[in-house]
């Protein structure tokens, strides 16, 4: 019973994860269609990209836990604000503006690993959701530099 409990926390928590990448996906694919420049066009794949393959990853655990992945993206909260954000400065073409939106977007979604992190306790979940906030670190560093340097 307690086992069954705990994998029912951690399909849960890897949920949680599935749709903070659902969302990345969906945010970097209108970001893809909206902007001109060509970097950000790049970057912007790369990191719809990776999460896709994040999605996966987690998914192909929830499975092995016997859970059901989420399709679904997250419809309130922090990284929704920030994406509703970046399709809005897309709309005006800022470059500073799309950037400083898709930084709180990585903001959030490092926040949500951050926290997944310190809650579960199976070793090889924790390696997954490590590495993949390893990625996502790095990309949010892309971002910020790129939000830095615009003008």
């Amino acid at each position: 019973m307690i086992t069954e409990q705990k994998d029912a926390n951690l399909i849960s928590e890897l949920n949680t994860l599935v749709e903070i990448n659902n969302d990345r996906v969906e945010g970097y694919k209108t970001a893809l269609k909206e902007t001109e420049d060509a970097d950000l066009k790049e970057l912007f794949k790369n990191m719809a990209h990776d999460s896709f393959g994040f999605k996966n990853e987690l998914a192909d655990e929830i499975m092995k836990l016997g859970g059901e992945p989420t399709q679904s993206t997250c419809t309130s909260g922090k990284v929704y604000r920030a994406w509703m954000d970046i399709r809005a400065a897309l709309s005006n073409k800022d470059r500073k503006a799309i950037l400083s939106s898709c930084e709180f977007g990585e903001d959030a979604a490092l926040e949500t690993y951050e926290k997944v992190l310190k809650s579960i306790e199976s070793p090889a979940a924790f390696g997954l959701i490590s590495k993949q906030k390893t990625v996502l670190q790095a990309d949010h560093d892309k971002i910020k530099a790129l939000r830095d340097s615009a003008k």
